[in-house]
């Protein structure tokens, strides 16, 4: 009799261990996608008007950013010319709270193939920021999104002309999604090679053409 009552509170345990395995998650997933232009500034000058960029790329959540796409919009002496002069590698981590308001954090780094000049962008805590459409049984998408935070240089070995940039530099960026951060932005351009790129291959689609 005793055996058949252990078996019973047994029987009870996994009851309530798969209830709780199928409770609704609580968590609001939200994904980005298309374009995100960039603006750098920093207060001693340098390359900074030069290394403004476009960049596409997807994440959810959290995780390595898959980019899509990627071009400076100015040639510079940091990096080389062309859309394919460099690779980038990011993360992102953001959270979704139950009115949609999304915060969060993203690093960038560009890295030049020819002389290995590093270019790194790190968000402020809770430097992401966005809303998001999605709920707790399906995955929204982040508009209105923006980065705020700070930058770095490193010149490569061959860069000429290149000056570093450090962390007492203060130099700040600004990352707007789909949109230009500011109207002295409207003057750039993209670079020819770029725009063929995103042509041919639409991977920045929504991208403004000036």
């Amino acid at each position: 009799m005793r055996r058949l009552a252990i078996l019973a509170v047994l029987a009870l345990d996994f009851a309530i261990c798969g209830c709780a395995n199928n409770t609704p998650s609580s968590t609001t997933k939200t994904s980005t996608t298309g374009n995100w232009e960039a603006q750098l500034t920093n207060p001693t000058g340098g390359q900074a008007s030069l290394l403004n960029f476009i960049v596409a790329f997807d994440v959810t959540n959290s995780g390595p950013l898959k980019i899509k796409g990627f071009g400076f919009f100015n040639d510079n002496t940091c990096f080389a010319k062309g859309s394919s002069g460099q690779t980038e590698n990011g993360d992102a981590s953001f959270t979704t709270d139950a009115t949609g308001h999304v915060t969060g954090t993203l690093t960038l780094t560009i890295t030049s193939s020819s002389n290995g000049s590093v270019l790194t962008l790190t968000s402020n805590p809770d430097g992401l920021t966005g809303t998001s459409n999605g709920t707790t049984t399906t995955t929204g998408t982040l508009s209105n999104g923006q980065v705020a935070g700070t930058w770095t240089l490193t010149p490569g070995a061959n860069a000429s002309n290149c000056n570093p940039v450090t962390k007492n530099d203060g130099a700040t960026f600004l990352m707007c999604q789909n949109k230009a951060c500011s109207t002295a932005q409207s003057t750039f351009r993209p670079p020819d090679g770029l725009i063929a790129k995103i042509a041919s291959e639409e991977i920045l689609t929504n991208t403004r053409f000036f």
